[in-house]
């Protein structure tokens, strides 16, 4: 298991690389009031609140199709395991008015998905954010697409966590990845946050 854990782990940090730019929980300049769901803001509370309160994690690996390998890991650098879900960050400023918005309540619940418009050129495709009408900052689940597509190098992940009363519960990363002259790569991993 720490092979596999350690290659996909290696093979997450190079699909974060190829196509977007860094992100993750540094300083910036903008003051404005977040257009769409503020994801950055959601992460750096769970990261902060999760490295307070220290849980272990048991982890869920699978490569190419294989088996399903599972392991517990009794600490976690937060900032380093939630990276990859700050990709989906559309709230940077050149992304104003990039994402048209679909609201829809059912019952006590909100949906609200952002969707990038035609000639947009940003990795994030969709995300979307399900929520109580009540409080609706409080995510209690977030979905997103990441596409890169060129000559090179063509990669789609699809992440999703959910929350229980506003605390990270679960996560997972499921991903295709194709290199020129390269097979195509399937992967998926996923964590529950144990009490």
């Amino acid at each position: 298991m720490r092979k596999a854990s350690s290659w996909l782990l290696g093979l997450l940090a190079l699909a974060s690389a190829c196509g977007t730019e860094a992100a993750g929980p540094t300083p910036t300049k903008e003051t404005r009031k977040p257009m769409y769901f503020d994801i950055k803001a959601f992460l750096d509370a769970q990261t902060q609140e999760l490295t307070q309160r220290n849980p272990a994690v048991e982890k869920r690996v699978e490569l190419r199709g294989g088996q399903m390998e599972t392991t517990r890991v009794p600490e976690v650098d937060w900032s380093k395991e939630l990276q990859i879900f700050y990709q989906a960050d559309i709230n940077k400023p050149a992304l104003r008015g990039a994402y048209a918005v679909d609201s829809v309540a059912k019952g006590d619940t909100l949906r609200r998905t952002y969707s990038r418009k035609t000639g947009i050129d940003n990795a994030v495709e969709r995300i979307t954010v399900l929520s109580v009408v009540a409080t609706p900052a409080v995510a209690q689940e977030i979905t997103a697409t990441l596409t890169q597509d060129n000559p090179l190098f063509f990669s789609q992940k699809r992440v999703v966590m959910h929350t229980t009363d506003g605390r990270l519960s679960d996560y997972q990363v499921k991903g295709v990845q194709k290199l020129v002259l390269f097979d195509t790569l399937r992967y998926s991993a996923a964590g529950r946050v144990l009490k």
